[in-house]
């Protein structure tokens, strides 16, 4: 990934709270000599020294954990917030109009080899693990002991884990810090202007790191 350096976050712990509050990862294998992504939520645990380990599951009928378990790296990829950012909010429109859109986001990049979890009890731990993590913020969490045992377990059956230990960790947050302070002052207003919950996550991002320029 291209990181200019204004926009590099390199503190694990932020990165680490991007994929704990976006756990939905894309998953990017290579296969055959082409490239392949796949879309699953993923928990961190982050105690595994240096970077955290990744843990997730999939259909065992995806051909991707096998290919991927061969050898090689896997990329797993987690969007935070993001959102257009229109000229029209820039202080200097106003003074030179050299000023053009642009879009602010915060991403980051997990690198790892893929791991194949083949275990029905380590899986098992897994997805009820996950699944409280989910239904943490409930009134009433579902568990997966809800549901009858004998579901659950033809449908563990279907499934395989993976876990990816991350060697490499790299974070991109685009918050406007190429701009003057007036530009990134107007950027967070009309972000906040807005109304949507992106908008509103960016802004809280910008202005965060106000004191960072």
């Amino acid at each position: 990934m291209y990181i200019p350096q204004h926009f590099a976050e390199t503190r694990t712990e932020v990165m680490h709270g991007l994929l704990r509050q976006y756990p939905l990862g894309t998953l990017v294998t290579l296969e055959d000599g082409s490239l392949n992504a796949n879309h699953m939520p993923f928990e961190l645990d982050a105690e595994v020294a240096p970077l955290g380990v990744l843990r997730a599951h999939m259909p065992r009928a995806n051909p991707a954990w096998r290919s991927a378990a061969a050898g090689g790296e896997v990329l797993v990829i987690f969007h935070g917030p993001q959102a257009y950012v229109t000229p029209s909010w820039y202080a200097t429109k106003q003074e030179s109009g050299r000023v053009v859109p642009t879009w602010n986001f915060m991403v980051v990049h997990a690198y790892g080899p893929l791991q194949v979890v083949d275990d029905p009890l380590r899986l098992r731990a897994h997805l009820e693990r996950l699944t409280a993590q989910m239904e943490s913020g409930r009134e009433h969490p579902w568990r997966v002991a809800d549901a009858p045992e004998d579901y659950i377990g033809k449908l563990a059956q279907a499934l395989v884990g993976i876990e990816i230990p991350i060697a490499r960790l790299q974070g991109k947050w685009k918050l406007s810090q190429n701009q003057p302070a007036e530009n990134r002052e107007g950027v967070e207003r009309g972000l906040r202007s807005v109304g949507t919950d992106n908008a509103r996550a960016v802004a809280d991002a910008l202005a965060a790191r106000r004191f960072d320029y």
